[in-house]
């Protein structure tokens, strides 16, 4: 066990734009903080510059917006053309109020908006204040890409975890998460090990992957602080396989969908 975690934000990352190779964009910023890859080391990404290199963006100029989010539109008193891309990318509306729509994201996860967002995409194409961003298709694939290509590039076996910012039922302020996971224990099972005095702890399941985006988040920060990419050093337990299913509370047990 280490008895500490490195945190470090990779310097000097351009604003990425569709179809940038974002592999090589990480590579080079592990170069520049003079990082050289070790096994069990973990790289989180922001969930937005992974959406722009795979081009998951709309302009809102081309969304007509459906019925549907016609009505819901005027519940919220959001844009409808808005409404309609998070109705694209949800199974279902879980709650909503004006100026907020909690839905069940196609990815099996709660969240608000469905993960679209305005912030961070000038300079797209045509009409810049139209733009969005969508959550990457498959969040778990793009990770597991990303690993493959530092790998080859360097050898090490590392973890990689792509994360956004959501909210949470119980608390203000936003947190980081994880939406994508490749080589790394998401959840962490440790019914059966014992505590201080030798009793077996009987419910005990770590977030692992949460923890650490949380973590990471507090480096990248949320406005214009540019840092999106995290070198993790010191992760005190064994990477492994891992996916994004593992940490999603099943339906059957969820209290409060």
């Amino acid at each position: 066990m280490t008895s500490q975690m490195i945190y470090t934000a990779l310097p000097g990352l351009p604003l990425v734009q569709p179809g940038d190779d974002l592999a090589t964009m990480i590579l080079e910023g592990l170069e520049r903080a003079s990082l050289v890859l070790q096994n069990g080391d973990v790289i989180v990404v922001g969930q937005k510059v992974v959406s722009k290199a795979e081009a998951r963006l709309i302009n809102l100029y081309h969304v007509t917006p459906s019925t549907d989010a016609l009505l819901l539109a005027e519940e919220t008193k959001k844009d409808p053309r808005l409404v309609e891309v998070i109705l694209r990318e949800s199974n279902r509306v879980v709650r909503k109020r004006v100026d907020l729509i909690i839905v069940e994201h196609k990815l099996g996860f709660i969240c608000a908006n469905a993960g679209v967002d305005h912030s961070n995409i000038r300079g797209m194409g045509d009409r810049p204040g139209e733009w969005v961003s969508m959550l990457p298709e498959d969040p778990d694939a793009s990770a597991q890409k990303l690993r493959q290509r530092i790998h080859d590039a360097t050898g090490a076996q590392v973890g990689v975890l792509i994360i956004d910012s959501q909210g949470r039922a119980w608390r203000l302020g936003t947190v980081g998460t994880v939406i994508g996971v490749a080589g790394f224990p998401a959840l962490l099972d440790l019914r059966g090990q014992p505590d201080l005095f030798g009793d077996l702890l009987k419910t005990t399941e770590v977030g692992l992957a949460d923890e650490v985006a949380a973590g990471a988040s507090v480096l990248m920060g949320q406005a214009d602080e540019c840092r999106p990419v995290i070198h993790v050093r010191g992760l005190p337990y064994d990477l492994r396989e891992g996916s994004l299913s593992e940490i999603l509370r099943p339906k059957e047990l969820d209290l409060f969908r």
